[in-house]
């Protein structure tokens, strides 16, 4: 299934909230300048993001 943009947006926004208030990351970070959003995408690419869409 394919993500739309705003369904892609929320995912992200929402992962990324949760590392900014201390949610430990489910991959491995190799840059400690990576954002938080960098992050959440890596692990959407990845298929390790605990968040799923119901349509």
């Amino acid at each position: 299934m394919e993500l739309t943009k705003y369904e892609l947006a929320r995912i992200l926004g929402a992962r990324a909230l949760q590392l900014s208030l201390g949610a430990p990351p489910l991959i491995k970070i190799k840059d400690e300048k990576m954002s938080f959003i960098q992050v959440a995408e890596q692990e959407l690419d990845k298929k390790v993001m605990p968040l799923t869409v119901v349509h």
